[in-house]
């Protein structure tokens, strides 16, 4: 190792001696012992021997460090700034972040009760919902990350508006995620982040999306033609819903999965079906009753209050094995409208804190859990579909359990080959995946498909359970998270 090297080595280990370290200085991590997960330095651990290193090498280039002479002075000018500092920041390690509770709005249909209603008023409604769930003072809550996808004429700053409309205070910064399906799963992960590094004791995450309201695009005039139509885009199809790599639908990534995978058109209609079935079952059996924030929808005839999931019965079984394919439509396609999921309105929101707020507001809870890990995974653009078959061994294996070990699946039904095919590759056939049904009959809201997931799989796990929320996202990618469900901290 060179002397720069063993310096860098020496302060981290003297400023963490939990932690461990790579020797190769070219990408130099830190690696909590514990969780298997790496983390740069420079990015996030706040100590002023390493900003005093930082600031150094910002102004003096490796390049520049022609002899060992000048980089005994570095040592010696940080060395020195170890043994005469007297500040009292306190040295941090990797803590740990709970969710203390999760809601999200009922899921409408395209064009349906929410058509009047943007994005950032349906995730101030599930922002408030889980704030009033919690119990967690709102000066507590320094942060909101919101995942927004199709964010063309919302206005800006979307996480914004929701959070003020929410009521939160103007001093509350917000941040929105656009990360396609995972937004809102990633959202969730950037809050737990800042817990766990200690930069903030409670966060508010989450998603919201209104397809329904979706503008077409025009080009502005300097792309125009002297004379002539002009041509609109639907900017739903054009930001959410097209791979732009292989030009073509999210559907026909789908489509490759399932022959690449050989699933078969009867084994997608009959998981269609299933979902269907799941879902109206758990909404007669009011499975879903914890965790559904209501709106209120002005009306001419005064408000309507929406408290219920628009799709799940909007199915005909006998007719799915019926409809053509929506996508490939030379004969071989099997990806209909039946088993894919639908267009949606929506919001979910989820209140994060450190183990002192878990403790202090936790008790009660009916979703109190530990994040015990997450992953994100990417491979070619076209195979997005099964991506989460690479992020939830990932997020598994820092979790340190295993597959066995989980109660409750809850993996996003883009399509039902996505699940299908994910259980094939992971091993999974015969496990609790999606068991009140998933985004074909409850419904896909982009933005918040990724906390929907975890705030339905939370109300589904007992003390003690472990469960995997899971989803894939356009470009290529998928994130992956395991929680596990807690009755006390």
């Amino acid at each position: 190792m060179s002397l720069l090297s063993i310096l860098v080595v020496e302060m981290a280990l003297d400023d963490h001696p939990s932690l461990s370290f790579s020797t190769n200085l070219d990408s130099f991590l830190l690696q909590h012992p514990l969780r298997d997960v790496k983390f740069g330095f420079f990015l996030y651990f706040d100590s002023p021997r390493l900003r005093l290193l930082d600031t150094l090498l910002r102004a003096m280039s490796v390049s520049q460090l022609r002899s060992s002479q000048r980089l005994g002075q570095l040592a010696g000018h940080v060395k020195a700034g170890r043994q005469f500092s007297t500040s009292a920041t306190r040295r941090k390690e990797i803590q740990d972040a709970y969710i203390l509770s999760a809601a999200r709005t009922p899921t409408a249909k395209f064009n349906g009760s929410f058509v009047t209603v943007p994005a950032p008023r349906l995730g101030a409604t599930a922002i408030k919902s889980a704030l009033e769930k919690s119990k967690v003072p709102v000066d507590k809550i320094t942060d909101v990350y919101m995942g927004n996808v199709l964010q063309g004429s919302v206005g800006q700053a979307p996480a914004r508006q929701a959070a003020i409309f929410a009521g939160l205070p103007n001093t509350i910064e917000a941040t929105t995620i656009n990360k396609v399906c995972a937004s809102g799963l990633k959202a969730v992960v950037f809050a737990a982040q800042n817990i766990q590094m200690g930069l903030a004791e409670a966060q508010i995450a989450g998603g919201m999306e209104n397809m329904s309201r979706v503008p077409y695009f025009v080009p502005r005039a300097s792309g125009l033609p002297a004379f002539g139509h002009v041509q609109m885009e639907d900017g739903l199809i054009k930001d959410g819903l097209t791979d732009v790599y292989d030009k073509f639908h999210m559907g026909n990534c789908a489509e490759n999965t399932v022959k690449t995978h050989k699933i078969t058109r009867e084994e997608q209609d009959a998981f269609a079906i299933q979902s269907y079935r799941n879902a109206q079952k758990a909404w007669a059996d009011k499975a879903f009753a914890d965790e559904i924030a209501p709106v209120t929808v002005p009306g001419r005839k005064g408000d309507v209050i929406i408290d219920q999931d628009e799709g799940y019965t909007d199915v005909k079984f006998d007719k799915v094995p019926t409809l053509k394919p929506a996508f490939v439509r030379d004969g071989t396609g099997t990806v209909t409208a039946a088993n894919s999921s639908t267009l949606n309105d929506g919001a979910s929101a989820l209140v994060l804190g450190s183990k002192d707020i878990a403790q202090k507001y936790g008790s009660g809870s009916r979703v109190l859990a530990k994040i015990c890990s997450y992953a994100d995974a990417a491979m070619a653009p076209i195979d997005f579909p099964v991506a989460p078959a690479k992020a939830i061994p990932l997020a598994l294996e820092r979790a340190g359990i295993s597959k066995s070990e989980v109660a409750v699946w809850e993996i996003n039904e883009a399509f039902a080959g996505v699940v299908l095919a994910n259980q094939k590759i992971l091993g999974l056939e015969g496990a609790n995946i999606n068991p009140l049904g998933g985004a074909i009959s409850l419904g896909h809201a982009l933005g918040s498909s990724g906390s929907r997931i975890l705030t339905t799989l939370l109300h589904q796990l007992k003390p003690g359970e472990y469960g995997v929320a899971a989803i894939c996202n356009g470009g290529g990618a998928a994130s992956a998270m395991v929680v596990q469900r807690l009755e006390s901290v």
